[in-house]
């Protein structure tokens, strides 16, 4: 815990010792010796956490000795010595911290707190008014830089549907290698809906060099993107935006990109963000160029594979593992909904690399009776997985409420067979996609990155860059398909049953 140090009176040469710091190189010496009995000393040891991130804080800081540390996205951005000054912008609109800060070593900071500040209001109403101006000139600086720095963006990056492994480590890599380029990257806040709504705090500017972010990160908005390499879900998205759909706010989207000055704009997403991009494209000056890098755990994008898959299956197939070691305990047979809305491929792969007994996938036939036979067979328990687009049209036409594994379930029980084994269904595991990127992913991200940027550097547009069987190229915005496909001989593998 902090340790409180008594402040001595002031004298002359800590009076001009103080006066280093910004807020105070107005006042008088007169005017400081008012100031001064309203400011605590602290001593923090080397670990302790002066402020935390996302907690309200109403103190503004000055380091009289010792090294603290700046910490966000779990790293450490920035560094404050002895003459450091931290927490002005919470001193004032009194909103939470945006990092931590901690002691490296044992630290000495004075503080000044906004009810010190509101004191000093009613005993010397100039010396405060001094202070605040001081402040406000700082708050000023930083919205002048934010409102220059958005008015004219090079490449935007567009982070949009669901939540996949690799959303964040492929935008750490844009950023990387085209900054590498000479190349200025910013990304919208929250997908398409940003950009429709346009104002200065719907976009963020995306820094990888850490040396420059520390020059600009006083600038709101301003984010270290290198510590997303790794990072889980997506840090920068919508829970999609079906208004988008509308001609009219595709245009909209597109006249505030051209105001913006926008010289290309990057799509990440899965199937429903290449529409969007697909459809934005349409209204975009020519000189603006267009991509779409896939990332999504189903790989519905033919003709790639696509960033999250790798992940998805790794952690699918472990839940069915979990699932299958609980079946063989308990004589049961678990119905288990994965992902897999078209083709498939995330259920059958998943199911393929634990071992489970039956893939059900979409626009598939299956012999149910013949199924709830052989499931009677089984001695020590099974595992069924259901993909979530089994039958999904014949389901809304029925009304039926319930999810793909129940309503396969319902169809093995329509068969009239006794089951020895009881049939338990579990839903959508819809954490795999917080999954944290593997290896697979990460690389297939740093790929597709650089080509990407080879691509724009080029001055191609409308592409997606592709990697299939290890080699790379490209597939023109004409070519997608959004409908992935899975192989029949795979899917005839993961029956184990007939």
């Amino acid at each position: 815990m902090a340790e409180q140090i008594e402040i001595r009176s002031a004298d002359h040469s800590a009076l001009d010792w103080i006066r280093q710091y910004s807020p105070f190189q107005e006042l008088e010496s007169t005017e400081l010796e008012k100031v001064w009995p309203h400011l605590k000393r602290w001593r923090y040891r080397a670990g302790e956490e002066v402020v935390q991130e996302h907690v309200v804080s109403t103190s503004a800081y000055f380091v009289l000795n010792g090294r603290l540390a700046l910490i966000k996205f779990d790293r450490v951005t920035d560094q404050f010595n002895a003459g450091g000054f931290f927490g002005e912008i919470s001193l004032l609109d009194q909103k939470p911290r945006s990092g931590t800060i901690v002691a490296e070593i044992d630290s000495d900071v004075l503080e000044i707190s906004k009810a010190c500040l509101d004191e000093l209001s009613r005993t010397d109403s100039v010396v405060a008014l001094k202070l605040y101006r001081r402040l406000a000139l700082y708050m000023t600086e930083y919205v002048r830089n934010s409102a220059s720095l958005y008015q004219e963006m090079d490449v935007l990056l567009v982070q949009d549907g669901g939540c996949a492994p690799g959303y964040n480590p492929v935008t750490a890599f844009v950023t990387e290698y085209l900054e590498k380029q000479g190349r200025k990257v910013f990304i919208a806040a929250t997908g398409f809906k940003s950009i429709v709504h346009n104002h200065d705090d719907d976009y963020r500017c995306l820094i990888s060099d850490e040396h420059e972010f520390r020059h600009l990160e006083h600038i709101p908005g301003v984010i270290h993107s290198a510590p997303l390499r790794e990072a889980r879900g997506a840090a920068f998205r919508t829970e999609r935006f079906p208004e988008f759909k509308e001609e009219a706010l595709q245009q909209k989207a597109a006249v505030n990109l051209a105001e913006r000055k926008v010289k290309a704009v990057i799509a990440i997403g899965g199937n429903g963000t290449f529409k969007g991009i697909r459809s934005l494209t349409r209204f975009l000056p020519e000189q603006v160029q267009t991509f779409f890098i896939p990332v999504t755990i189903d790989s519905d994008v033919l003709g790639s594979d696509c960033i999250g898959e790798y992940t998805g299956v790794e952690m699918g197939a472990e839940k069915i593992r979990c699932y299958m070691a609980d079946a063989h305990t308990h004589h049961r047979c678990y119905v288990i909904e994965m992902m897999g809305a078209d083709g498939g491929f995330h259920a059958l792969h998943s199911c393929l690399g634990a071992g489970a007994d039956l893939a059900v996938l979409p626009n598939s036939e299956y012999d149910h009776l013949a199924i709830a036979r052989a499931l009677n067979e089984r001695d020590g328990g099974a595992v069924v997985v259901v993909a979530e687009g089994y039958k999904k049209q014949e389901r809304k036409d029925q009304n039926y409420t319930g999810n793909a594994a129940e309503f396969f379930r319902d169809e093995i029980m329509k068969t009239g067979v006794a089951m020895k084994l009881r049939l338990v269904c579990e839903s959508f595991s819809r954490d795999i996609r917080g999954a944290a990127p593997n290896n697979l992913d990460i690389m297939l991200s740093q790929r597709m990155a650089r080509k990407v940027t080879l691509m724009l550097t080029a001055g191609m547009t409308q592409q997606m860059p592709a990697v299939l069987s290890g080699k790379e190229y490209n597939i023109p915005f004409s070519d997608i398909t959004t409908s992935n496909s899975v192989e029949s001989e795979l899917a005839s593998l993961s029956n184990k049953l007939l």
